[in-house]
């Protein structure tokens, strides 16, 4: 059989890189989106395995049709597709007084981003027999956990949980496995200077088990560190 193949977003550093490193390591032909061309070409090459870099800025609709075309053409096929890119635009923003450009900014990377892509390789997800779609959301972002504060970010992390229980329900039938994760507070370039101490490896961990799930694993589920929490 041929190795698995796998698409992670935002594979440039942090959780998308640890994410890339460990799912190579595993056996998977990684294919490392990053808005920079060049930049992605250097993390692949790092990566090893096999990786191969795909310019990919999911904030950028014309990017999203080009990247899936790229993919169809070569490798031609899919099974795991990571939506780790994110940005947080309004952290520590009242609800009470929103900055809705920044708030829109957001969306259209974290959620309308990751939802143009998914759906636009979709076409691939569907004729490989164990496909697998990981959401990277946060728990900031589960009704369940919500709190006040930087709504872009909250309001864009529930969406991509709502798009994970969409998408899980009419994929079911075709055996694509669609989940979130929620690395949990981790020490990226984001995290760290909020106070955040847990490891890279333990966050990307967690969505590298949701990306390798059995066939009869979960779907429609929200999980962190592989235990399923609350919407």
């Amino acid at each position: 059989m041929a190795e698995p193949v796998a698409l992670v977003t935002g594979a440039g550093r942090g959780i998308g890189r640890e994410v890339a490193g460990q799912l190579a390591e595993r056996g998977h032909v990684v294919l490392a989106g990053v808005r920079d061309g060049e930049r992605a070409d250097a993390v692949a090459a790092e990566i090893g395995h096999g990786a191969r870099g795909v310019e990919l800025d999911v904030g950028d609709p014309a990017s999203v049709e080009r990247a899936v075309a790229a993919i169809g053409e070569e490798p031609g096929r899919l099974d795991v597709l990571v939506n780790n890119a994110g940005v947080g635009l309004d952290w520590g923003v009242s609800a009470t007084e929103p900055d809705f450009d920044r708030i829109a900014a957001t969306l259209e990377v974290n959620l309308y981003g990751a939802y143009r892509l998914a759906v636009g390789l979709l076409p691939l997800l569907r004729r490989s027999e164990h496909a697998r779609i990981v959401n990277v959301s946060s728990g900031m972002g589960g009704v369940a956990e919500m709190g006040g504060w930087s709504p872009g970010y909250r309001i864009s992390k529930a969406g991509l949980n709502a798009v994970t229980r969409m998408l899980a329900t009419e994929l079911e039938d075709d055996g694509v496995l669609v989940n979130s994760a929620c690395p949990g507070f981790v020490a990226t370039d984001m995290g760290r200077p909020m106070g955040a101490s847990k490891p890279v490896a333990d966050g990307a961990a967690g969505i590298v088990w949701l990306a390798t799930l059995p066939d009869d694993g979960p779907t429609g589920g929200f999980f962190r560190d592989g235990v399923q929490v609350a919407f």
